[in-house]
């Protein structure tokens, strides 16, 4: 099951929502990894925007809830219009709260991205066959091994891209990992540690989506490989 809610609207057009949070990631004293709140609603971002976009939506809109304090929203909001710039959306509209009344220890940040699709589009399980490759596309990172290694998480404009081939299943990995996103993707497929195997650790927590799995025809590998380079990871089963 994808992490979001369909919503039928018309009938020309669901609304798809998708969300992301953070705890105890910024500038706080008390933060468990210590960040610029830019990078913060960046990453926050990019989870809730993935998921919506490879469920076949449109974004139209995203809201912010900080419990930073006032005086990080405009990094923040920042972060989010970098999100925006990568992937040509920078006309979406913006709103959001800060709690400015009390004060929390840690930082705190909720995100929801909100999509337009044609309600034809499924979302649900599809079927595995011998005729389907899977491969990982990016890094499963998170905290600090993101900040140390963040040139191997896969950039947005290349999920974008891969977002717009024909005949490709995406799913951003979150942070349960690869094992577990994967499991959710087929109707008659169960993948076990002893039955599928990779060069990535396939139970790494890929909390910000710093990777993605994608799902395909033999016929469309070379393409896929060839746009995607050295962020792509097949997984042998």
């Amino acid at each position: 099951m994808r992490d979001i809610i369909t919503i039928p609207f018309t009938s020309e057009e669901s609304i798809v929502i998708a969300s992301d949070n953070s705890g105890g990631i910024g500038l706080k004293a008390e933060d468990f990894v210590q960040v610029p709140y830019e990078m913060v609603a960046y990453y926050a971002f990019r989870v809730a925007v993935m998921e919506c976009m490879a469920a076949g939506a449109k974004p139209f809109a995203v809201t912010l809830q900080n419990f930073c304090g006032e005086e990080a929203w405009q990094a923040l909001t920042n972060g989010i219009a970098k999100g925006c710039s990568e992937l040509d959306m920078s006309e979406v509209p913006l709103t959001g709260s800060t709690e400015s009344n009390f004060s929390l220890d840690q930082s705190a940040v909720g995100l929801t991205v909100m999509g337009r699709m044609k309600p034809t589009h499924y979302t649900g399980a599809i079927k595995f066959s011998n005729q389907l490759n899977i491969a990982v596309i990016g890094t499963p990172l998170v905290g600090q091994e993101l900040v140390e290694r963040e040139e191997e998480a896969v950039p947005l404009s290349l999920f974008k891209q891969i977002c717009q081939m024909n005949d490709v299943v995406l799913l951003p990995v979150g942070s349960k990992g690869i094992l577990i996103e994967l499991n959710t993707l087929f109707s008659n497929r169960t993948f076990r540690d002893d039955s599928v195997s990779s060069e990535l650790d396939l139970h790494q927590s890929s909390g910000p989506a710093t990777c993605f799995i994608a799902v395909f025809g033999h016929e469309k590998q070379e393409e896929l490989q060839a746009a995607t380079g050295r962020f792509f990871h097949k997984l042998i089963y």
